[in-house]
């Protein structure tokens, strides 16, 4: 009986997990839908932690587009050292940040981020800072950052890019129903 018990368990474990890959694929090929296209975007939250990003240009292009990884730079005005990377995992979707400098090293706080913990939706997908990052932060003097949670959303006409923590509500949203012209390659990147 309990083999029983066991194996109607790894069962509906294996429903759930592949129910939750199946609406993130819906999601991830939501953004490989616009590879090759940029879009502008504005602030829509945010306070006064965010003035590196007040009256810059705000671009995001969805740059590189493979079956299990997607690369979006995305730029601020002439800074083009962040790209957000969205990579298939077998638990879910992982998302990164690639911070480079000019030259293109390696930025000492870089490829942070997490991983979905749920289905989330076709729509949106949240990503809990991992523990990578928080040691990260950590050594970097940035424990302000250790409860971040990154979410990304899509629509037919938008895309939002969020950041929430206690006392931050950073959000950016990108109209996709106007493409812009192709910024320039991000830093560290051909």
């Amino acid at each position: 009986m309990k083999r029983v018990g066991l194996m109607i368990a790894l069962l509906a474990s294996g429903a759930a997990q592949g129910q939750n890959v199946a609406v993130q694929d819906v999601f991830f090929d939501a953004i490989t839908k616009h590879c090759g296209k940029a879009y502008e975007g504005v602030v829509t939250a945010g306070n006064s932690a965010d003035s590196a990003f007040s009256g810059k240009k705000l671009v995001m292009h969805v740059r590189e587009c493979r079956d299990s990884e997607l690369k979006v730079p995305f730029h601020v005005g002439d800074d083009h050292s962040r790209t957000w990377v969205i990579t298939k995992i077998d638990t879910g979707l992982r998302l990164k940040h690639d911070h480079r400098h000019q030259d293109g090293s390696e930025d000492k706080v870089t490829m942070y981020g997490g991983d979905t913990i749920d289905s989330g939706s076709a729509q949106l997908q949240s990503f809990p800072v991992d523990q990578f990052s928080i040691d990260n932060f950590k050594q970097n003097g940035l424990s302000q950052s250790v409860t971040n949670v990154w979410h990304m959303g899509i629509t037919d006409t938008r895309f939002m890019y969020r950041l929430t923590r206690e006392n931050r509500d950073f959000k950016v949203e990108f109209d996709l129903t106007k493409p812009v012209a192709l910024p320039p390659a991000p830093w560290g990147h051909e």
